[in-house]
């Protein structure tokens, strides 16, 4: 049971005492506490854990303070879609909105190489008018002797070139507390020049661990992809623990599957989830085609297997797309291969605005009334 008290409760007020004294009083149940700190006023959420079935509803919305009481319908407590309820899918971080309903392109580079190269795509991202990039730092790698990212030593080169050519948000993958700290002082070495994004891998999706911290600190949205061998049940538990720990800005990644079916892509793609993570879950939901497809492989029709994938989950009704650039894939240290050319940029964002105004027009279709 989710009990939500109304904006800007004072947790230092009699009714705020007068409600706790008596949901302490409640056998067998456990309370745990969640605020929302926004723009204009502070949310205040009260999750009972335990055997609320006795208890009601209506005895709840009774107690002091309270706006409106919801029962928890699905696994998911905190991120998940329940019965009869109307809270928001959708939050903001450094200017730009996240939400089920808008859309979103992360474009950029797999993983940081050189300064020259960041510049390059960045300020084509801000000639298309592009306001968020990935950059990867920190890569973990299959082979112990691959590259693993220059990590905290990059980080300043990114985060001043963000600034220059006014990316808000950069979506960074982490690996272990210790990136935070570093991305922490580096941000703050930099002046603040943009946001961050931290990227829990397909690798980490069960370092239960690891999304336990990604979801104590408040700094930062997450991005949780779907582990690669694990059901979507277990994906998305993974995403509850983020929440369960008090962050509740969670954007879901679609990524593919890592199976024998998937050849000759580099996974199975699971785009067709779109819809029902949107239906179990009040996440946004992004897709990776690049890590999907794994290659530049072009149908007889011109188009790459990498557009087409894309517009395929964009149809589905995808929020966010996460793609690989590159100014010279040939030099690339990681997933040279399935990098998009910084001149296919336009094109690419071009073939995206078509797939959005297709799913849309789909939308209001099936809203008229047959």
């Amino acid at each position: 049971m989710i009990i939500i008290l109304r904006p800007n409760t004072d947790k230092n007020s009699d009714e705020y005492r007068e409600t706790l004294r008596y949901l302490h009083n409640l056998p067998n149940i456990l309370i745990r506490e969640h605020q929302e700190i926004g723009v204009q006023q502070i949310l205040t959420e009260l999750y009972l854990i335990g055997e609320t079935s006795a208890i009601t509803s209506e005895e709840i919305a009774l107690l002091p303070g309270v706006e409106r009481v919801v029962r928890v319908s699905e696994e998911y407590r905190i991120l998940g879609r329940h019965k009869d309820e109307t809270r928001s899918s959708h939050f903001e971080y450094n200017g730009v909105l996240f939400s089920q309903n808008n859309f979103n392109v992360f474009a950029g580079l797999c993983a940081v190489d050189t300064r020259e190269h960041i510049d390059l795509m960045m300020r084509a991202l801000q000639a298309n008018q592009q306001v968020c990039t990935r950059m990867g730092a920190y890569k973990p790698r299959t082979s112990p002797y691959a590259f693993q990212g220059h990590g905290k030593s990059c980080l300043p080169d990114v985060f001043e070139l963000a600034g220059k050519y006014g990316i808000k948000i950069v979506a960074m993958e982490i690996t272990h507390e210790s990136h935070i700290h570093e991305i922490d002082e580096a941000l703050s070495n930099t002046g603040h020049p943009t946001g961050v994004m931290l990227q829990i891998g397909t690798r980490n999706t069960q370092n239960f661990e690891l999304l336990k911290i990604a979801g104590r600190q408040q700094k930062y949205p997450v991005l949780l992809k779907r582990g690669f061998g694990i059901t979507l049940e277990e994906s998305l538990n993974a995403a509850e623990y983020l929440a369960s720990e008090g962050n509740r800005r969670v954007i879901f990644c679609l990524r593919g599957m890592k199976t024998s079916a998937s050849d000759p892509h580099r996974n199975f793609v699971d785009f067709a989830h779109v819809p029902t993570i949107k239906r179990l879950t009040r996440m946004p939901v992004r897709i990776d085609p690049s890590h999907s497809v794994g290659s530049r492989a072009q149908s007889p029709d011109g188009i790459m297997d990498i557009m087409h994938v894309t517009a395929q989950g964009i149809i589905a009704g995808a929020n966010m797309v996460l793609a690989d650039f590159h100014p010279a894939p040939e030099k690339a240290l990681v997933d040279g291969p399935q990098a998009l050319l910084i001149k296919e940029l336009p094109r690419f964002l071009e073939d995206i605005a078509i797939a959005r105004e297709a799913y849309e027009k789909r939308v209001a279709l099936f809203a008229q009334p047959l």
